[in-house]
């Protein structure tokens, strides 16, 4: 089985051909950097990183996750406050791991 460990916006993910991940919102030109490759019984580890491994992948389009609710509240004083958000995903879709 051929896989790797490969570094989006400062988070690792364990990667192979046909994958479909979730990364935080990634730009454009944001790198895609692989630390580790396994090819069957051959694995290949970065010094941080591996130069001549690629991968190629698909940029999907950009899905909304969960909405996260904060609510503060302090006790006799009527303060109360709401706050929502919903983090922003890039989906990839892996390829090819071409070493």
């Amino acid at each position: 089985m051929k896989y790797a460990v490969i570094k989006v916006g400062g988070k690792q993910y364990r990667v192979s051909e046909g994958d479909r991940i979730l990364v935080d919102k990634m730009s454009n030109d944001q790198p895609i950097d692989v630390l580790l490759l396994k090819e069957d019984e051959k694995i290949l580890v970065g010094k941080p990183y591996l130069k001549d491994v690629k991968i190629s992948f698909e940029k999907e389009a950009i899905v909304k996750g969960k909405k996260i609710d904060v609510f503060k509240y302090k006790a006799k004083s009527r303060y109360r406050k709401h706050i929502g958000f919903r983090a922003q995903y890039s989906p990839l879709v892996i390829n090819n791991i071409s070493s």
